[in-house]
């Protein structure tokens, strides 16, 4: 990959939307700006504030945005879901996650396209040296840092910010991860995938990040999407752990 998504390279941001007309305007004008080569796809679920229509106008001003309607609010993980498939039946190399309310800066995009030249997916993270959060509260920051470290230790996972969104996959990545079985959502979506690329064997880069907290809207952030990723987590982590077990009782049997 060059140092610019320009070339023979086509890179899409899959952004996805609710409510979030105040916000899908300028977060798609930002990422036109910092990599103007690179195509921009809103999967918007049906949003009855009028931000498919916001979007309407502004992929028929612009080629290189694009508008999936869906027909209702069905979690972050199926919209990513559907946004990649778009992205992967049109040819596109490199699919982006970006959330729509500016807490993932576009203008940080050209960085994780270039660490992609060595990697096959690249996280955008909060809690490597140079990574930060601005305007969270210390609950929030304390929910992350755990929620990371308590995947990390329950699933072998040597990432530093495996609940992070923003993202840089080669198609090839997605097309490895096997997509066809995921069923998580909110935060166990990012560490559902991030977890099969480390068992696949794919090269994983973080590169550091500033996470801001959105200005306008409302988060979607609650307490069922970190039930969620506790339950399945814990399931994940029990059958990981079982696993290795089993492979060690087999190792030692077959020493004897």
């Amino acid at each position: 990959m060059s140092e610019s998504p320009s070339g023979s390279f086509r890179v899409l941001v899959v952004i996805p939307t609710y409510q979030e007309r105040e916000n899908v305007e300028p977060i798609v004008a930002r990422v036109r700006a910092a990599v103007p080569d690179a195509h921009v796809l809103v999967a918007d679920d049906n949003s009855p504030d009028g931000t498919g229509a916001i979007v309407d106008r502004l992929a028929a001003a612009d080629d290189h945005v694009h508008v999936l309607h869906r027909e209702g609010k069905q979690g972050l993980g199926r919209a990513y879901l559907a946004g990649f498939a778009w992205g992967m039946d049109r040819g596109f190399d490199v699919l982006v996650e970006m959330d729509a309310d500016g807490s993932h800066q576009p203008e940080q995009l050209p960085h994780l396209l270039t660490a992609l030249e060595d990697a096959d997916l690249v996280l955008g993270s909060r809690w490597v040296p140079g990574g930060r959060v601005e305007n969270w509260p210390l609950h929030r920051k304390l929910i992350s840092r755990a929620g990371t470290t308590y995947a990390r230790l329950a699933l072998g996972v040597p990432i530093r910010d495996v609940t992070g969104g923003y993202r840089a996959f080669r198609t090839s990545t997605l097309t490895a991860l096997g997509l066809d079985d995921v069923a998580s959502q909110g935060y166990c979506f990012q560490i559902d995938l991030a977890w099969r690329a480390v068992q696949r064997g794919l090269r994983v880069v973080e590169v550091p990040i500033t996470f801001v907290e959105r200005e306008r809207g409302e988060s979607k952030m609650s307490g069922a999407i970190v039930r969620e990723s506790l339950v399945r987590v814990t399931a994940w982590g029990l059958a990981y752990r079982s696993q290795q077990v089993g492979h060690a009782l087999r190792r030692d049997r077959a020493a004897v």
